[in-house]
């Protein structure tokens, strides 16, 4: 069964939610949460293979074929770049040993794994009698190798063969001794093969037809002396040389036989098909026109086996950069428990489990800190660059590495429930969504090799009597042909390169939910963005201190500080932590009044004072028109002198106050009832990143930045002028930021709208890309954006905006140079120049490498800032 930390997957039915006789909910870790997705769960029963065999599209083209011929199939989705296939069907007319029967005639064998664990939920079995029954109830199969029931837990955990059981079997079993099943965690601990590809048993028997194929040469065109006649087959002489042409058919091209009979079994004109064809077309020919083409089929069958290697080495590394976000987590935890410290599987902690975390080690779970302090490397999850400090009440991520402190963190998820377990499961399932092109390139290959395989039979046909060749060099031409007909270069092109852009970007705390996303955002022209949260920090500061009438900057905070400590507004929680930032003593404070609408009063130190808006003072009788501002040694203080022409008399109704409120700031007076003691400024502060990551998205090609705010007008031109968006639009509602959205679209060829992935959620939903920010750890922004920012970064929208056009431009590269490669190639083999070696290697072998090593190229972009840094280009 599917787990996001395991690689092999075994079949896992899921079934719908009111069905109970289900075992798997499809909430679980399962099948059904991956590549068809939930919907599909609730149609109908969804199951899950690891098919590592399947990693081309003309594999994958045939194991679809196969399962198709079940009746019930409602959905297939073959993943070649992960090598699973995810199957939705109707449980009343298939099973999933149906399923996977039909995958192992078409050829493929399915990765099982060996020991697996399943953890189950059974509510009812509360005491040592229901535990006892419950465990004579699965003790009773074959193939268990462990029963661990907790009545005190209500949970069984039970370790078994899944190749004899399956999860199933087990549930029945519970559920038959009078116990519900609510919830299952299946988990496989089966053995990973630690062999190379270029040690495993098709590589051995490769190398083996490799020799017997160089010594052939040796004989046939080197040591004539040595290749001596062994005996005739009809009419023509086989030498030595031929056999050991033959030995290296046998050796290198049996697997290439088995798969094109299952790929003839399943109607499937693939490669294996083509190739088959290709090779017996060969020996045919040998024996039909009394030229020998033993060496043809020879290197026809060695070459094409390396060409399969090669081809699983670059679909490997492919794969391997999603296997590292799942290798992030740790597999076990050392949990306090009754005051002692005991190490458990990452499983097995729960939710308030307290963990520790000591230097070096990374943090199992999602979490609070408790206890200690450190400095947590973010970077797996949000791609930070330097450690974040945290201490305790501060959140933590699973798969964060604890750089230095000790660290006791309170659990607060399960371990497929944390936020590293969402990326993982979203990457996986990302790749499931096609991009339009991928789309495009799937139904062009639908034509290509039928009209490829008809040419290479014109070809053949029509060779000697128009180009004046022999039968047997015709026949050359036509199998040569085949084997470019063969569309699985520009196939491959583009989900190669989906998944490396997605997984680099997750590596880089970008999180890109389909590649259509990925898509879609290197093509948008426009780009809106939320101010408060986004280019802003959302969070008020002080900005200025203007102290007045012989008064310092210290004792107007002081007494801002008294006024607000009890004030429950976000201004008055600004200037005390300002106040405490700065250091300023606290004052006795009696008798405080919120005055609505204007400000605070209190007596401090047993003498009235009042902080508020302007209006207060000037209803206090104060002529705020004729303010003096405290000089240092006769010299005007910065600000003052800033916006004061009088020297060191304000006019605060007419310059000072609107002068700060047209940067965007909320002014608040403080002073008694006799004398005015400074004036604070407080705003929103502006990300130190938002102007340069406006300009660098204008430098990638971005034609319109646009600023979409429900603050006042006179705030939104302030903060628009700063960081130097093209336009502002202020005072919107939610609807009316869906009604700026959709007016963009219609003028601009795609929009992206990056907002918080909460208040912003409508105007994301309408953008062509909803981009959301800091969403680490937040479930509603990982779910309603098309892409999430983990960390509140807003340097990383420069940088997801380039991979994703980088992306576009690689799949652009693997598709038109595959198509023109293979067109090259096929032109010129009428015209005798392209040996059939040469279209085994380049037109095959070597465009599937290329375009995957092209592919691997996005990995190399980062933000700006990170050590490393690239271009994949266009």
């Amino acid at each position: 069964m599917t787990s996001p930390d395991r690689d092999t997957q075994d079949a896992c039915d899921v079934s719908q939610p009111d069905d109970p006789d289900c075992g798997c909910p499809p909430d679980a870790d399962t099948g059904g949460s991956s590549a068809t997705g939930s919907n599909a769960a609730a149609d109908g029963s969804v199951t899950q293979f690891s098919v590592p065999d399947m990693d081309c599209p003309s594999c994958a083209g045939k194991v679809e074929n196969s399962v198709r011929t079940l009746d019930g199939i409602a959905a297939i989705d073959a993943q070649e770049t992960t090598g699973t296939l995810t199957v939705t069907y109707d449980a009343s007319m298939t099973s999933p040993e149906a399923v996977a029967d039909r995958i192992e005639k078409a050829g493929y064998s399915i990765d099982r794994g060996k020991a697996a664990t399943l953890s189950l939920t059974v509510p009812d079995m509360d005491c040592p009698s229901c535990a006892g029954k419950v465990e004579n109830a699965v003790g009773s199969f074959d193939g268990v190798s462990s029963i661990d029931p907790q009545p005190t837990t209500g949970t069984v955990t039970v370790g078994y063969d899944d190749r004899h059981l399956s999860e199933a079997d087990i549930v029945g079993a519970i559920e038959s001794a009078g116990y519900e099943v609510t919830e299952t965690d299946g988990t496989a601990t089966g053995a990973e093969s630690g062999d190379s590809i270029w040690t495993s048993p098709r590589a051995l028997k490769t190398w083996a037809s490799g020799g017997f194929l160089s010594v052939g040469l040796l004989l046939e065109f080197l040591l004539h002396s040595q290749n001596a006649s062994v005996t005739s087959v009809l009419g023509s002489e086989l030498f030595v040389a031929d056999v050991l042409f033959l030995v290296a058919i046998a050796t290198g091209g049996q697997e290439i036989l088995r798969n094109g009979y299952y790929s003839a079994r399943n109607r499937s004109l693939d490669i294996d098909f083509l190739m088959s064809v290709a090779i017996l077309g060969a020996l045919v020919a040998s024996v039909a026109f009394g030229e020998a083409l033993y060496f043809e089929a020879a290197t026809l069958a060695f070459l094409f086996s390396v060409a399969e290697l090669l081809e699983r080495y670059s679909m490997d590394r492919a794969r391997n950069s999603l296997e590292e976000l799942m290798d992030l987590s740790p597999d076990e935890a050392t949990v306090k428990r009754d005051g002692d410290e005991e190490t458990v599987p990452v499983d097995a902690v729960g939710v308030g489990d307290i963990v520790v975390v000591r230097p070096g080690e990374k943090i199992p779970m999602d979490g609070v800190v408790v206890d200690g302090q450190s400095a947590v490397n973010q970077a797996p999850i949000t791609g930070e660059s330097v450690p974040v400090d945290k201490t305790d009440g501060d959140d933590v991520y699973a798969g964060t590495i604890n750089e230095g402190g000790y660290l006791e963190v309170e659990v607060t998820s399960e371990a497929g429930d944390n936020t590293l377990s969402r990326i993982v499961e979203m990457v996986e399932d990302a790749q499931s969504n096609k991009t339009e092109r991928e789309q495009f390139v799937e139904r062009f290959a639908g034509y290509y090799t039928p009209v490829v395989v008809a040419f290479a039979v014109v070809v053949t046909l029509g060779s000697p009597s128009v180009l004046g060749t022999t039968w047997s060099t015709a026949v050359v031409y036509g199998l040569t042909l085949l084997v470019l007909a063969c569309p699985c270069a520009f196939v491959i092109s583009t989900p190669v390169s989906v998944v490396s852009g997605i997984t680099s970007a997750a590596k880089n705390g970008v999180l890109i939910k389909g590649g259509n996303h990925l898509e879609a955002m290197g093509a948008v022209e426009a780009v809106a963005l939320d101010k408060t949260g986004t280019l802003t920090r959302g969070e008020l500061t002080v900005t200025d201190v203007v102290p007045l009438n012989g008064n310092t900057e210290e004792e107007v905070l002081r007494c801002a500080r008294g006024l607000e400590a009890r004030s429950e507004h976000p201004i008055g929680e600004a200037i005390v932590e300002q106040a405490a930032t700065v250091g300023v003593a606290e004052r006795d404070v009696d008798d405080f009044e919120s005055i609505t609408g204007k400000g605070v009063r209190a007596a401090l130190d047993g003498r009235p004072h009042y902080a508020g808006k302007p209006g207060l003072f000037e209803d206090l009788g104060f002529d705020l028109s004729h303010v003096h501002a405290t000089t240092d040694g006769g010299v005007v203080t910065q600000t003052a002198q800033t916006i004061c022409d009088r020297n060191n008399c304000l006019d605060l109704l007419h310059d000072t106050v609107p002068a700060l409120q047209s940067e965007g700031k909320t002014v608040v007076l403080v002073g008694t009832e006799d004398e005015l003691e400074g004036v604070i400024a407080v705003a929103d502060e502006v990300r130190p990143d938002a102007a340069r990551t406006v300009t660098r998205l204008r430098e990638l090609g971005v034609q319109h930045t646009i600023m979409l705010t429900g603050d006042n007008e006179r705030t939104a031109r302030a903060i628009a002028e700063q960081v130097g968006v093209d336009e502002f639009r202020a005072g919107l509602l939610p609807d009316e930021k869906v009604a700026a959205i959709e007016a963009l679209n219609d003028e601009y060829d795609g929009v992206a709208m990056v907002g918080d992935g909460v208040n912003d959620a409508p105007a994301l939903a309408t953008a062509t890309v909803g981009v959301a920010m800091g969403a680490a750890g937040t479930d509603t922004a990982l779910e309603t954006a098309d892409i999430a920012l983990m960390s509140d970064d807003l340097s990383k929208l420069p940088y997801l905006y380039e991979l994703a056009n980088d992306a576009n431009g690689v799949i652009r590269q693997n598709i038109w140079a595959s198509l023109l490669v293979k067109a090259l190639l096929a032109v010129g083999v009428p015209f005798s120049l392209v040996p059939i070696w040469l279209a085994v290697l380049a037109g095959d072998a070597g465009m599937t490498t290329a375009v995957t090593a092209n592919a691997m190229r996005l990995s190399r972009i980062r933000p700006d800032g990170a050590e490393a840094t690239g271009t994949a280009g266009d």
